[in-house]
């Protein structure tokens, strides 16, 4: 019982290493429940919304919330750390294509397809976006964050989690020595294609995910 109400508590999660915001429906079976709750995002020189996440009691059902179940911040989960053969990491973007002016939102998915329940930081010292033009990189989401923070939660077996608030790309290249220049190179559209991929935990996505800049 104990373990179950860890999984549930900790499952509360994410990324992204900066926004989100929650979203939760009825689960296919009424008996199940999952939680939403926040983590901290890195401070940066433009504030970002704090990352909110809702956990699903199975990779393809959403469960309604239950306010009780919160993580512990002084007593972490106890049980083995995710590896990465058993934790899918998806980068999902709202859209596939983008007109001039509308900037990519970004977010996280995590499937734990292991049989066993693990345990993975996803606080903000261990989440980075990076989106790359051919060989190009064009934007990394941790070249400008401050105060990376740790956040250790349980990852229940067959569970999936999403953040529920996106992180926005600007469009423009970053580096850590532009982070007040407001003149940044800006990403060129035209139907230019650029892959979007994601680490979280230390544990990276398997596949980037593309979208159409126009």
């Amino acid at each position: 019982m104990v373990l179950a109400v860890l999984a549930v508590a900790a499952l509360v999660w994410l990324l992204i290493a900066q926004p989100w915001r929650g979203a939760s429906a009825s689960n296919s079976d009424p008996g199940a429940t999952a939680t939403q709750s926040s983590i901290p995002v890195p401070a940066a020189t433009t504030p970002t919304p704090t990352l909110t996440v809702t956990p699903t009691a199975e990779p393809t059902a959403d469960a309604a919330p239950s306010p009780s179940a919160t993580p512990s911040s002084t007593a972490p989960p106890t049980a083995k750390p995710c590896v990465a053969r058993d934790v899918t990491v998806d980068a999902v973007t709202d859209q596939d294509t983008y007109e001039p002016g509308q900037n990519p939102q970004l977010t996280i998915r995590l499937t734990n397809d292991g049989a066993a329940d693990c345990t993975l930081n996803v606080g903000t010292s261990g989440q980075s976006f990076t989106i790359v033009s051919g060989n190009d990189v064009w934007w990394r989401s941790t070249d400008c964050q401050t105060e990376p923070s740790d956040m250790v939660v349980l990852l229940a077996a067959g569970q999936s989690v999403s953040s529920a608030a996106p992180l926005a790309w600007d469009r423009t290249r970053s580096s850590v020595g532009s982070c007040d220049d407001p003149n940044r190179q800006s990403a060129p559209g035209g139907g230019a294609a650029y892959n979007v991929s994601v680490e979280i935990g230390g544990i990276a996505s398997t596949q980037s995910k593309q979208i159409l800049l126009y």
